[in-house]
């Protein structure tokens, strides 16, 4: 058998597609991630006020920019993991939830993240712009590729900054509809096996018996009546 025809170890794996809940396994990254871009805002939040006169104007322009650009980035960096889990855990909650929208314990977080699968694609979008620009700089000089992967990242980081507070509402929303319904469908998948046991016990009981069919018997044959001497 060549190398190439041999099965991998994950072949005798059975495959994540054919798990309905395999998208719950981003849900830590996503908690994470919106945990982040909250400490940034927060951070930058609790200085902010700080830097700026009574009318709100900066004190110091270089600084009070540096701080944002601060807040900026490592906002990106949390958003970027939205780009990566998100979409299959939208994908999933929306695949679960039904009379949800309407009513029950997850229809106003459900509420809460209208609109996030635009944020999602206009953020990747922008990171796909910025490749682009990084695609264009290969090959250049070590020095000049710094400065303009610099120039490039806080242009990115800056505009995305939107996208990435945005992510960082609605992100926690996401994550509690995505924790209630993958529990809820661990509790009820027992329950539907169990049905499905005792529909399956009760179908074999109330079967009539039916008794094994006795072989036909041929009916006898009788010899031909001697034919008369002459």
């Amino acid at each position: 058998m060549s190398a190439s025809s041999t099965p991998s170890s994950g072949d005798n794996q059975p495959s994540q597609a054919t798990d309905p809940l395999a998208w719950r396994r981003h849900l830590p990254a996503l908690a994470s991630a919106a945990a982040g871009i909250n400490e940034a805002c927060d951070a930058w939040d609790a200085v902010s006020d700080s830097l700026c006169d009574a009318d709100g104007w900066p004190l110091d322009d270089k600084v009070y920019g540096d701080g944002k650009v601060k807040r900026d980035a490592e906002a990106w960096k949390h958003a970027e993991v939205f780009l990566d889990h998100g979409p299959e855990v939208l994908a999933g909650v929306r695949a679960a939830a039904g009379p949800d929208y309407v009513e029950g314990p997850i229809s106003d977080d459900l509420r809460r993240i209208r609109g996030i699968d635009t944020i999602l694609f206009r953020a990747e979008e922008l990171r796909h712009e910025w490749n682009g620009v990084m695609a264009l700089m290969d090959g250049s000089q070590p020095n000049v590729l710094h400065l303009y992967q610099e120039r490039a990242e806080e242009h990115r980081n800056t505009e995305g900054w939107h996208y990435s507070h945005e992510l960082g509402s609605k992100g926690p929303a996401l994550v509690r509809v995505g924790e209630y319904l993958a529990h809820r469908a661990d509790t009820e998948r027992p329950a539907q096996t169990e049905r499905a046991r005792v529909a399956l016990t009760r179908s074999t009981h109330n079967t009539p018996a039916v008794s094994p069919s006795s072989p036909q018997v041929p009916p006898a044959s009788h010899p031909p009546a001697p034919g008369r001497s002459r």
